[in-house]
């Protein structure tokens, strides 16, 4: 009931939430680092890219390895008092989108400009001419520090918990205090309950 696999609408959100999860096992033990990727699609299958410092424990172990990355959207607690039934219990409504893929390190130095270049042209396009005007020694020894990767998806899972199970009066009633609150994240959450087919 939750579920969506919709390829157009995972990559749309992906790209919407680029901020990401990204986890890998270091020493038999699982580790996460938050990301900005960049979402691209080439001949029918979707890849990932970023980079993280070199100084980061996951990036020793990184070439070859399976991650997952999470893409988390809007989410929020959704209180009994919606529901028709007295005998409800609390829940929590939210949508994400988790990535599996294999890693391969970008080792070229061409590959690894090519890379923070799209980041900044996908980030913050008006920083590329402040980009280009920085010394090459500072971009060099800069760029030696991090490590460049991408991932290609090998499985796509799409949740979108949004009180589907519950009444078209239930669901209004959520949707409209989500709407009212203060917070963005609520009142986005309340528009995609009220704009669920």
């Amino acid at each position: 009931m939750f579920r969506f696999d919709n390829q157009p609408e995972l990559v749309a959100f992906m790209n919407q939430y680029s901020f990401a999860s990204f986890v890998t096992t270091v020493d038999q033990l699982p580790v996460a680092t938050h990301l900005p990727f960049l979402v691209e699609e080439r001949e029918g299958s979707v890849w990932l890219r970023s980079h993280l410092a070199k100084i980061n424990e996951q990036a020793a172990q990184l070439n070859n390895t399976t991650a997952l990355v999470i893409f988390s959207g809007p989410h929020a607690y959704i209180s009994p008092e919606h529901y028709n039934k007295w005998e409800s219990v609390p829940t929590w409504d939210y949508i994400a989108v988790h990535a599996y893929g294999q890693v391969t390190v970008i080792e070229d130095e061409a590959g690894k400009t090519a890379l923070l270049e799209q980041t900044i042209s996908f980030y913050e396009a008006a920083y590329q001419q402040r980009w280009n005007s920085l010394p090459e020694k500072y971009k060099t020894g800069m760029m030696q520090g991090l490590v460049a990767f991408e991932m290609e998806i090998t499985k796509l899972q799409g949740a979108k918990k949004l009180s589907q199970n519950k009444t078209t009066e239930e669901r209004e009633r959520i949707a409209t205090q989500l709407e009212a609150s203060a917070d963005n994240m609520e009142q986005t959450l309340g528009k995609a309950i009220r704009n669920l087919p």
